[in-house]
């Protein structure tokens, strides 16, 4: 009974050993780093910056990068979720490094927002007083950008991305100054805003658009009414009034997307077309089903030794790529991943 008992008690105090351990000596994970960046523009308030850098920023000290900034990116905000999509590029290569610049928004129904004739509906339905952008603008412009380009390696090539509202400033942002960035990711901007203005409006702006190469990565979710028009009446724009040099690409995500989840898949969307990584199309090992690996012949080799640049890529899917294998080994390749743009001139 003796043994029985203590056996007993040695099975409980094993059973209940983990639930009672403690974890200690942790580590915090660092992905980034949180300014807080004065400004008199806004109201003489002071906004959060947070700054992913590159892996192997330190490490190549000559090299320079494209910034990506993202609207409402404050650290409890968007920036943790589109940073995790850009480390992802650690572990898959789909798309080139970028410094990513997170903005925390305060007021954002009221900063991202563009003038109204009247705001009382607005101040209503959404509670603020809306007609923000224009000052927003001014403080991307002549506050944060040179900040940012004063303090980290920036090659000159700037993006700026939002969702919703924030979406909808980066489309008034690219018909109002076009030449503020390059690249504008706009992904299910609030295109019903003072009954679809940018929509009806977006040809007579890309009229008086100056010269210059430009970007548009324009996405959509299954929204209704206005929302859903003032998107197809700005494509329309688009297709038959876009200004020499704007490329864009419209990618339709109705059938599988809400508004509430689309940021996420469309922004690694949005980043593989417009900063895709070249790749090469190499034989696959007998092991698994691939032919006898011989010694490359010397026009293999010489394809192999070329450096891949997405202007000497193959532009192709991967569906195209794997039936078209045997006549593309070694061979550059820029692969267009994800879903298919409904229509537009980007990736063509």
């Amino acid at each position: 009974m003796f043994r029985f008992l203590a056996s007993a008690a040695a099975l409980a105090l094993a059973l209940a050993s983990p639930a009672s351990a403690q974890l200690s000596g942790g580590e915090p994970l660092v992905v980034a780093t949180t300014y807080t960046v004065p400004t008199s523009i806004l109201q003489g308030e002071s906004r959060k910056i947070t700054v992913r850098l590159p892996t192997g920023y330190d490490e190549e000290p000559e090299r320079k990068y494209p910034v990506v900034y993202v609207l409402d990116g404050g650290p409890e905000q968007d920036f943790e979720h589109i940073a995790g999509i850009v480390q992802s590029r650690d572990m898959n290569w789909s798309f080139e490094p970028f410094i990513l610049v997170g903005i925390e928004s305060v007021n954002r129904r009221h900063e991202l927002t563009p003038p109204v004739a009247d705001p009382k509906p607005y101040e209503d339905a959404l509670g603020a007083t809306p007609g923000g952008s224009p000052a927003y603008r001014r403080f991307l412009r002549e506050e944060l950008k040179p900040l940012i380009e004063a303090g980290f390696r920036t090659d000159g090539h700037d993006a700026i991305m939002g969702e919703s509202l924030a979406g909808l400033f980066v489309v008034e942002t690219l018909l109002e100054e076009p030449t503020l960035f390059d690249d504008y990711i706009a992904i299910s901007p609030s295109m019903w805003w003072e009954r679809m203005k940018f929509g009806r409006e977006a040809a007579q702006y890309f009229a008086k658009h100056p010269a210059g190469e430009r970007r548009l990565y324009l996405t959509s979710a299954s929204e209704g009414a206005w929302h859903r028009e003032g998107t197809e009446r700005l494509i329309a724009a688009l297709r038959t009034d876009a200004p020499d040099g704007l490329d864009w690409a419209f990618v339709e995500a109705g059938d599988t997307e809400t508004h509430g989840t689309l940021y996420h898949p469309m922004a690694l969307d949005a980043f593989r077309l417009l900063y895709g990584t070249p790749t090469r199309e190499y034989k696959n090992y007998p092991l698994i089903g691939g032919p006898e690996i011989t010694e490359r012949t010397p026009a293999e080799q010489a394809l192999l030794d070329t450096d891949c640049t997405q202007k000497n890529s193959i532009a192709m899917t991967p569906g195209t790529a794997e039936r078209a294998r045997e006549s593309l080994y070694y061979r550059c390749l820029l692969l267009d991943l994800g879903p298919r743009a409904r229509e537009g001139t980007l990736g063509q």
